[in-house]
């Protein structure tokens, strides 16, 4: 009989992650034979256990919080999107014996935005609020949409500065604090803070929203998150959560590693389900 493919994803804490969930139901939808499982690592032991799992013959790995520095670092070839995003979270065994690292994080959330919500991206002035790894691995393929401008608000605004410079050359793109977004307006604000996670919002000041401004979160959860509550009460015309990123994501990688795209409809129906189970 011959050995079943095996992929797994690795993160701290790691705990509740969906990824096994994802993949399963991926496999079972595509007719792919491969186990999938969740691997909690110890902070700095990244490397030795990456390398320890391709050696056994994993074939791919998910990679989430803390590792994706330490996984743009242990890959052997980069793609241009990781490049730019300066993190990876896809690990794959090339025929060649490298490893080959991307980042899904980007065109994960644009596909979910444009094609499961089906909110415009083309033309129309973004905010994301935050700084962080985040952000910075959704700014690339957010961009390459063509948006009319996108600003980065942070609280320490040299962080969104610094990360404007980084990626003007492929847009319209300027970096400030909170302070700075008084009397503005914008179509989309995505919020790439991790301040959902402690139940807190960002200084936020009203009327940001255009007339048909949607708002989308890139976490997720069973209840709306406080930023999808804020936006709501500040009559978004529509208001998302990031469900549909973490499985878009999941496709993309699994694509990578089988060369086939799973439907991902019915697996976002699965996930929510479940959290609200």
């Amino acid at each position: 009989m011959d050995k079943i493919d095996q992929y797994a994803v690795f993160g701290n804490p790691i705990k509740h992650s969906k990824s096994p969930q994802i993949h399963t139901a991926f496999a079972e939808q595509t007719g792919q034979a491969l186990h999938y499982r969740a691997h909690k690592v110890e902070v700095g032991r990244f490397a030795d256990a990456a390398a320890q799992f391709f050696k056994n013959g994993g074939k791919g790995l998910n990679i989430t919080v803390p590792f994706k520095l330490d996984a743009y670092d242990f890959a052997d070839e980069l793609s241009g999107r990781a490049r730019r995003a300066g993190a990876v979270n896809t690990l794959a065994l090339g025929d060649d014996q490298r490893i080959y690292g991307d980042n899904t994080d980007g065109v994960g959330m644009v596909r979910d935005i444009k094609d499961n919500l089906g909110w415009e991206v083309h033309n129309r002035r973004i905010l994301i609020l935050g700084a962080g790894g985040a952000v910075r691995g959704i700014l690339g393929p957010l961009l390459k949409q063509a948006p009319t401008q996108v600003t980065i608000a942070n609280r320490t605004a040299e962080k969104a500065q610094t990360l404007a410079e980084m990626f003007a050359e492929r847009g319209e793109v300027q970096g400030g604090g909170f302070d700075g977004l008084a009397g503005r307006q914008f179509d989309l604000i995505i919020n790439g803070t991790s301040a959902s996670m402690s139940g807190d919002l960002p200084p936020l000041p009203s009327q940001l929203l255009s007339n048909e401004g949607c708002a989308y979160d890139m976490m997720y959860g069973a209840e709306p998150t406080p930023f999808m509550r804020w936006a709501a009460a500040e009559t978004a015309w529509a208001v998302s959560d990031g469900l549909g990123m973490l499985v878009e994501q999941a496709a993309e990688s699994f694509c990578i590693w089988r060369g086939v795209r799973p439907d991902t409809k019915p697996v976002i129906d699965m996930i929510r389900q479940s959290l609200s189970a």
